[in-house]
Formats: structure tokens, C-alpha cells, sequence
């Protein structure tokens, strides 16, 4: 069965361009929970390690960078950024939304998840990191696409009890 994902409105919408969605409905489909991603690599040292934190400091850059990790673990999943229905944002600064929101719709063009953008003192991932999302991805519920398979577990194999 495919996915069924369908924004909410208010009967008194305005027409004014946001760049998330008030509600999403989601009828059919699997979820799939991803982690906070920030601009540093995905997979990093723990105990960290500062080389891998070398991050550009402005957050269009981080934003870039963040975004490519998305797509990556999206995929990894079998989804991709149109599979998104919820994102949670945090930013070390709420003044720099305007800079994350043009990267963000410039890859995911008309599509538009719902959103919490939050302002942090400081993200834990490492003190050079910027942004950090976590996103809820909904992909289809059929066996093969999308995730289907890894949901749908055979059923394990009992041997035959022996007879005396």
C-alpha cells in the first residue's frame, strides 16, 4: 500500500509563501526517525576529535553541508527530502533562520514539512556547529520500496520437533 501524506489547512488560509507546512495528515506509510544531523560528518569520533569539526562558519555553508547529510541518510533509508513530513531546527542564531530557510527551500522546492525552529545557547554536537535537525520521514508501506522491506521481518524458521 503506497503512502498517504496530505497537508492540513485552515478553512481561512491566507495566500502568503511559508516555507513549512501547518499540518501534515498521514494516513499510510512507514516512519523513519533520523537523529539530529548537523554540518559535521555523520559519522565522527566519540570521543571527538577536532579535526573533524573544522566547519565553515557561516550557516548558508553549514546549511549546504547539513542538507547533504540529509540527503545521504535519507537515502540510506530509501527515502528521499520529499519523503519529509516533520523537522525539528535548532540554531545557535535565530537570526540567521532567514539564510537556513533559503538553503532548506532551495532543496526542497514546493515541498514543505512542518517545522519548529528553536534557538539554543549551544548545539552538543560541538561548540562549531550552527544548525541541527532532526526529521521524520514517512515512506511507502509497500514490500521492496522504500524501506518496505526492512519493516516487513519472515517470519523465523521452526525445525521440524523430531519423533521418538
Amino acid at each position: 500500500m503506497p503512502k498517504d501524506v496530505q497537508a492540513v489547512h485552515h478553512p481561512d488560509k491566507r495566500h502568503v509563501e511559508m516555507p513549512y507546512a501547518p499540518a501534515l495528515l498521514v494516513r499510510r506509510g512507514n516512519l523513519l526517525f533520523l537523529s539530529g544531523l548537523t554540518a559535521a560528518p555523520v559519522y565522527h569520533s566519540h570521543p571527538h576529535r577536532e579535526e573533524e569539526f573544522d566547519l565553515p562558519a557561516s550557516m548558508r555553508e553549514q546549511a549546504v553541508l547539513l542538507m547533504e547529510n540529509l540527503k545521504t541518510t535519507l537515502a540510506a533509508a530509501g527515502c528521499t527530502l520529499a519523503d519529509v513530513v516533520s523537522a525539528t531546527r535548532f540554531l545557535t542564531d535565530v537570526a540567521e533562520q532567514d539564510d537556513l530557510n533559503t538553503v532548506w527551500g532551495s532543496y526542497l522546492g514546493a515541498h514543505r514539512p512542518t517545522t519548529t525552529t528553536v534557538e539554543v545557547s549551544r548545539l552538543a554536537t560541538h561548540a562549531n556547529c550552527k544548525i541541527e535537525i532532526s526529521v521524520i520521514a514517512v515512506a511507502d508501506s509497500r514490500p521492496g520500496v522504500a524501506g518496505g522491506k526492512a519493516a516487513r521481518r519472515k517470519p523465523a524458521r521452526r525445525k521440524p520437533a523430531r519423533r521418538k
